[in-house]
């Protein structure tokens, strides 16, 4: 299930990916998170920020945990995640920031599938809303965090 985000933020580029990036700060504040476990990821290129991240989601009586592995390039100012174990057959994402006018622009990627079929027909469309909502997480957390 593909989806596509874009909006317009009060934010500069990098402070919006200084955010996103900071993967262990996701259970305060973006939802259904519950806790997250991040690491080096040792077969990352020498001087390549890549991390596997093990992020726990609730959704109602439905606790899940999944790693992905998290590629940070500053430089290009986007973020590429892609699951590497857990609930999902599989999971691509991309955030990337640009700047707008006194702001900037932050798209949001994802293309996901639930392994389990029995789950994916009542999650994935619960999932895929969600991503809306996990999004304006960030925005609330950058207004929190800079003003807004």
């Amino acid at each position: 299930m593909k989806r596509f985000f874009e909006r317009h933020v009060p934010h500069l580029p990098r402070r919006m990916f200084d955010i996103v990036s900071d993967l262990n700060d996701y259970p305060r504040f973006v939802p259904n998170c519950k806790a997250m476990e991040v690491r080096t990821d040792p077969a990352a290129p020498a001087g390549a920020d890549v991390r596997l991240a093990k992020m726990t989601i609730s959704f109602g009586p439905v606790t899940q945990a999944y790693t992905s592995r998290v590629t940070n390039d500053v430089d290009a100012l986007t973020i590429r995640a892609k699951a590497v174990d857990g609930l999902f057959a599989y999971l691509d994402s991309v955030w990337s920031f640009e700047p707008e006018g006194m702001g900037a622009r932050v798209r949001f990627e994802v293309d996901f599938k639930i392994a389990n079929p029995l789950i994916a027909a009542v999650a994935e469309p619960a999932f895929a809303a969600k991503q809306e909502e996990i999004i304006q997480a960030f925005i609330d957390e950058a207004d929190r965090r800079y003003g807004g």
